[in-house]
């Protein structure tokens, strides 16, 4: 593959224990083809930057980073047949785990330029958001509209304290709120109406760094997986959280698991999160897309 590579870089990404495998892979990728790290100081310039480099004609777009660099990169190559790489610098890293990226950096990256090399790629789904007032946005992983998402508002609203010590006090102050929710969830044109306090959209099984919250969602089966946590209890719920890393929730006879092509979810005063990324109040359609993203993969 001739042209030049993208490479949009996490702004954490190369900090920490991360600075010298992240180092190590772009040398990797220079190594092998024409690379240009794009040069953003915010999401909106991160995004316009990955977008003008597609429209600029690049040979492909790579994330140096987690969930949510990946979810600001896809946003430019969604749909367009430019191909996408992945190299997992980021925290949870979700996304990659989903489609058999390395966790390895320098194995990920030599996995990359022997794609490169090759023009080896494969197709991946991904899911189409459309909320209120023409909101529209790509996805690749996990939606959430519930609890989860609720905890996300209240964390990102407060200034202290920082780093996941932020995210345990938003979960407590939640928890002492919990509540059933009513929600209307309508899949391929059935509606349910349920009270709730979770409610999971899945193109792959799992977020938050290994959560499988939809555990049979397949990124190759044009499909999307919907889990509902009902009617449930607080000291419920806490049971329920250490199963979720193995995806056993699932068989709780208040967790109900359905499956669409299109999926609406409708409910009061929630903001949903996808790829662990704020984007737009309910009600919000999520729709999947066979295949709309290329991903460099053997």
């Amino acid at each position: 593959m001739s042209g030049q590579v993208a490479v949009l870089r996490g702004p954490t990404a190369g900090r920490g224990r991360h600075e010298a495998s992240v180092a190590a892979a772009l040398d990797v990728l220079r190594s092998s083809c024409d690379v240009t790290v794009l040069s953003a100081s915010s999401i909106a310039e991160a995004e316009q930057a990955c977008a003008r480099s597609v429209a600029d004609g690049a040979a492909a777009l790579v994330a140096v980073g987690g969930d949510g660099t990946m979810h600001l990169a896809v946003q430019a190559v969604a749909d367009t047949g430019v191909p996408f790489g992945l190299i997992p610098a980021g925290t949870g890293n979700d996304f990659a785990t989903a489609v058999g990226i390395p966790s390895d950096l320098v194995a990920a990256a030599r996995s990359l330029a022997s794609c490169l090399a090759a023009g080896s790629s494969r197709p991946v789904d991904l899911a189409r958001m459309s909320g209120p007032d023409g909101y529209q946005r790509w996805f690749a992983a996990v939606l959430g509209a519930g609890f989860d998402a609720i905890v996300n508002e209240r964390a990102n609203a407060m200034r202290w304290p920082k780093g996941r010590r932020r995210y345990d006090i938003a979960i407590f102050a939640e928890l002492l709120r919990l509540r059933p929710r009513p929600y209307r969830i309508s899949v391929d044109g059935t509606a349910y109406d349920r009270e709730a306090v979770l409610v999971a959209v899945g193109n792959t099984a799992s977020y938050g760094g290994g959560m499988k919250m939809c555990p049979a969602a397949d990124p190759a089966d044009g499909l999307l997986d919907v889990v509902v946590a009902g009617r449930i209890s607080r000291t419920t719920l806490l049971r329920l959280q250490p199963k979720v890393y193995e995806g056993t929730h699932v068989t709780h006879p208040a967790v109900t698991q359905l499956q669409g092509r299109s999926v609406t979810i409708s409910a009061e005063d929630i903001t949903a999160y996808a790829d662990g990324e704020r984007t737009c109040p309910l009600p919000i359609t999520v729709t999947a897309a066979p295949g709309a993203l290329t991903l460099l993969a053997p």
